[in-house]
């Protein structure tokens, strides 16, 4: 237990000092009292994250992260006629009693809009990753040539790349409700919930409250996130090898038992019309469930 949960106990730790780098570079040169101040607010918001943490998305933020333009309902509706095609599907397919490829079909009515979802919620969100640099480096350049932060914001909402276009306007749009800078950028942080868009929210708020150069701030958060960026890539590349062979792995079953049923078809008929059969593939099933999330918990590694 404490070998799975360490990682999660040294997380505030490793944001504090990711968040004094970014926003001091060196700590020689901060003056102690704006440096404890620093260090008392990236504590609190520490502490804040590390309370919010357990609470998950509603379902209409995770369709709104990912950009879908879908309402509860009718995602509802979307899982219904997932589960009425895969009963089609089954029953068309397969021979087993009607409650079990109910349940079946019900499974994946659940199932995969939700997949559908994260995937989707994923892509953008990595998308948003590899483009938020740039959108910094945007407002570092603003601001070193005289622009306000209000001004730099609104070029990127108009300039930049899709997703942070979008919200980044909606940024703007906070603004011209009389929000704060503080203020919008912890609303972009609820928006997109990602480590980046929480320390450029830290930073916004920590230069409004004690105030510093705000583009050598971002300056170094920008250059933290390429780093992050980098090493994000860097691992990607190692760990490609050992992924390969877990979809190895994990896919060699199915192809054994694919070419087992063109050659001896009788033999391995068995499994699925004797009910001693449908244990063990169901024993099977809930084996290689553990065994590829143990692979992926092997392989997976967050930064």
């Amino acid at each position: 237990m404490y070998a799975l949960l360490q990682p999660r106990i040294r997380q505030a730790e490793k944001t504090r000092e990711r968040m004094t780098m970014a926003l001091t570079g060196s700590s020689a040169g901060a003056a102690p009292s704006r440096r404890k101040s620093i260090e008392d607010f990236i504590r609190e918001a520490g502490e804040d994250g590390n309370d919010e943490r357990p609470k998950r998305p509603t379902l209409e933020q995770r369709l709104r992260q990912a950009d879908l333009p879908l309402s509860r309902g009718q995602y509802w509706l979307a899982c219904l006629g997932t589960g009425v095609i895969a009963l089609g599907i089954l029953k068309a397919l397969t021979s087993q009693a009607l409650p079990v490829i109910a349940i079946l079909a019900a499974g994946a009515a659940l199932l995969l809009p939700h997949l559908f979802v994260e995937r989707r919620r994923n892509a953008r969100f990595l998308q948003f990753t590899q483009e938020f640099p740039n959108a910094i480096d945007v407002v570092v350049r603003g601001v070193k040539s005289g622009l306000p932060l209000s001004d730099c914001l609104k070029i990127i909402s108009a300039e930049a790349q899709e997703p942070v276009r979008s919200e980044f306007r909606k940024v703007v749009e906070d603004q011209t409700l009389g929000m704060t800078n503080e203020e919008v950028v912890q609303r972009l942080a609820v928006r997109v919930p990602l480590p980046e868009v929480r320390f450029f929210g830290i930073v916004i708020a920590i230069q409004s409250r004690t105030g510093g150069s705000l583009s050598e701030a971002l300056g170094n958060l920008s250059r933290v996130l390429r780093d992050r960026k980098k090493m994000r890539e860097k691992i990607k590349a190692m760990s490609s090898e050992a992924k390969t062979s877990a979809g190895i792995i994990a896919a060699l079953p199915f192809g054994v038992a694919f070419f087992v049923y063109l050659t001896s078809p009788d033999y391995i008929s068995l499994l699925f019309t004797t009910t001693l059969g449908n244990m063990v593939l169901l024993g099977c099933a809930v084996w290689m469930g553990i065994g590829v999330l143990v692979m992926r918990n092997m392989i997976n590694f967050e930064i």
